[in-house]
């Protein structure tokens, strides 16, 4: 399975500015800063980055972190082609030399060794040193380094080390104001802002519970996915039970009552 994915998009990525993201963002590039976004899942950082290569019109590489990601996944390795060794470049260092933005999510779930190799990249030297190669690359005008975790979900064994954090600018991020998580809603899910409404009290609701059970609380992105159910006739209250209640929790008692509460806020 791939770990990276380039991304260029024709048009503008749906985003909706909640504080001075943008403008921080847009300075830390500018100044070669590497961006660390802080904030739960589901609330909107990767498509805040797509937004923001769209705006700074650079090309995005995204590398979905994991376990078992590896040094040599990231910078690259030898492989062999038509009986050759061939030198074949890694999403990171294909962004470096191309001046793209490269952005890895969840960078904590990476193994620690993978990480340190950022720290050089990430600091005022903005270099990738290809020890397989014998070379150090400096990142071509227009990289920038972004990474993103979520602080609330992970483990203190699964942590940025302080060393990786100084290299950079932090932008925190969290659920947008309801009156603009509606309008998100409605127009990426396509639905009326009634129902729109509706979804927003419900996940406000299960994000005031506490001790509830859940490691996550209902995020803009399943909410978003309820919509889309809406949108194709279901009501909300089983769009909900499948797209909300089912994905965030496998615990009889804890969805138990989180589809007692889908009956007292949507229930038609």
């Amino acid at each position: 399975m791939d770990t990276a994915t380039n991304q260029k998009h024709d048009s503008q990525p749906y985003y909706v500015a909640v504080n001075d993201e943008e403008k921080i963002f847009t300075a830390a590039f500018n100044q070669g800063l590497s961006i660390l976004l802080k904030g739960p899942t589901g609330c909107g950082k990767t498509r805040f980055v797509e937004a923001m290569a769209h705006k700074l019109r650079r090309p995005l590489v995204t590398v979905s972190c994991h376990d078992d990601l590896t040094t040599a996944d990231l910078v690259g390795r030898f492989l062999l082609n038509g009986g050759k060794t061939e030198w074949v470049d890694g999403p990171l260092t294909k962004a470096v030399r191309e001046g793209a933005i490269c952005y890895l999510d969840e960078v904590v779930e990476a193994r620690k060794d993978t990480t340190v190799v950022l720290h050089p990249l990430a600091d005022y030297r903005r270099q990738l040193p290809l020890e397989r190669l014998g070379i150090t690359l400096d990142a071509a005008p227009g990289f920038c380094l972004v990474v993103s975790y979520n602080p609330g979900y992970q483990s203190v064994l699964k942590d940025l080390k302080d060393s990786t954090r100084q290299r950079m600018v932090a932008i925190e991020f969290d659920f947008p104001a309801p009156e603009v998580e509606e309008r998100i809603l409605a127009v990426e899910a396509g639905i009326s802002a009634a129902d729109a409404a509706k979804l927003v009290r419900f996940a406000q609701a299960i994000r005031r519970l506490e001790n509830a059970g859940l490691r996550e609380v209902a995020s803009t992105r399943v909410l978003i996915a309820a919509g889309l159910l809406m949108r194709e006739g279901l009501s909300a209250a089983v769009a909900a039970k499948t797209a909300i209640a089912g994905p965030l929790s496998d615990d009889a008692q804890v969805t138990k009552g989180l589809i007692k509460m889908i009956e007292v806020y949507l229930n038609d």
